[in-house]
């Protein structure tokens, strides 16, 4: 009877398992796997930046996620019928990372901009010439409220920088026509040729955007110093019984969708999360159920490349963790077995974000891209 069991509980030959018993495993060969190998990352090799990422792509973690991602935004930059959303949240200006956007801007990498609107204002900041400041840890937030210090984590932003913001507001308010409905992208373009004509010698968001003719929406506008100088105008007009005016966020919605409609193939390109990301992801969904729903005749178009910079997880189930194979369920990104290409990076965008457009921009200057052919319609 206990040679018995034996045979029943011990016998695993054959790949049978019995109540969690291991196998006699037939060890495989992972180059006849064709399974690629990792490379220790030599630092006596490394030359330039390119050379760093390109290293790191080769090894683990975080930083082979890094490495990969370039070779993504490289793919979008090379595809020369990808039109490129670029979307922003969390304060990368106030973190100093506007010019590395702008540079994206000017350099043709990115053919839209989706952003949070408080991001713009403090982008403002910089293209008029102010700074912000690193912040002293020894003085409390109590003293920095009095000072008129605005503390965003480890910098500060002086409320004198915001009231210059009204000013450049005050200036693009009063040459608008009452009779036009405002959106974000029609308010951001005339910020940009405002600061074009009146901010030489300084580099923004806004105005490599107006001279790039690259569209910049703003979807949750009031939730922003933009928004709040757009309703302290409103009450100014009421009170010299002037026109309010008007602004319509559908007018955003829909210029988005018919520009993306026009393209080939679509990329995005996000730093962090937020309603940016969701807003500029839900145009798979909007075109189908102006499809299914409404009955227009319409490609259902998806995003092929996807590229994001957050380091969220994804336990926490919100959208700014979420993976882009989450995403494909629900109609926005064509799945890789279909084409798409995906990054996804979880560390933070201020190191993630120059390391790998430092790196691509080596790459386009040794073997430049071809010029994109992608469809702008009407200013």
């Amino acid at each position: 009877m206990k040679q018995k069991n034996v045979a029943k509980h011990g016998d695993h030959h054959g790949g049978h398992h019995h109540e969690g018993a291991g196998i006699d495993r037939k060890l495989h060969d992972p180059v006849a796997d064709r399974l690629i190998p990792l490379e220790p990352l030599d630092l006596a090799k490394i030359r330039s930046i390119d050379d760093l990422v390109r290293a790191m792509s080769k090894t683990a973690f975080t930083g082979r996620q890094l490495g990969e991602a370039a070779d993504v935004l490289e793919a979008m930059a090379r595809d020369k019928e990808c039109f490129v959303v670029m979307t922003l949240a969390g304060a990368m200006t106030v973190a100093k990372q506007g010019l590395v956007v702008a540079e994206l801007i000017d350099r043709g990498m990115v053919n839209a901009i989706v952003s949070t609107g408080a991001l713009m204002a403090h982008g403002l900041v910089e293209a008029t010439g102010r700074a912000h400041f690193r912040h002293n840890p020894n003085l409390s937030d109590e003293e920095l409220y009095e000072a008129g210090y605005n503390r965003v984590y480890d910098t500060l932003e002086p409320e004198q920088n915001l009231d210059d913001v009204e000013r450049v507001m005050a200036a693009v308010f009063g040459g608008w026509d009452a009779d036009e409905v405002m959106c974000s992208y029609k308010l951001n373009r005339a910020i940009g040729a405002h600061l074009a004509k009146h901010a030489r010698g300084q580099r923004g968001i806004l105005k490599s955007a107006y001279e790039k003719n690259v569209p910049v929406f703003v979807p949750a506008f009031s939730d922003s110093e933009l928004g709040l100088d757009y309703a302290l105008t409103n009450r100014e007009r009421d009170k010299k019984g002037k026109p309010r005016f008007r602004f319509d966020p559908f007018e955003d919605l829909e210029r988005f969708a018919a520009t993306l409609l026009q393209q080939k193939r679509l990329g995005i390109f996000t730093i962090g999360g937020g309603v940016p990301r969701n807003w500029s992801q839900q145009f798979g969904p909007f075109i189908e159920l102006r499809h299914r729903r409404g009955g227009e005749d319409l490609p259902l178009k998806r995003y092929h490349y996807g590229l994001r910079i957050c380091p969220e997880p994804v336990y926490w189930g919100g959208l700014s963790g979420s993976p882009y194979s989450e995403a494909v369920s629900w109609g926005k990104f064509v799945p890789p077995a279909e084409g798409g290409k995906f990054g996804e990076v979880f560390v933070d965008a201020t190191v993630g974000l120059p390391l790998i457009v430092a790196a691509v921009l080596e790459r386009l200057k040794k073997k430049p891209a071809a010029k994109k052919t992608v469809a702008q319609i009407a200013k």
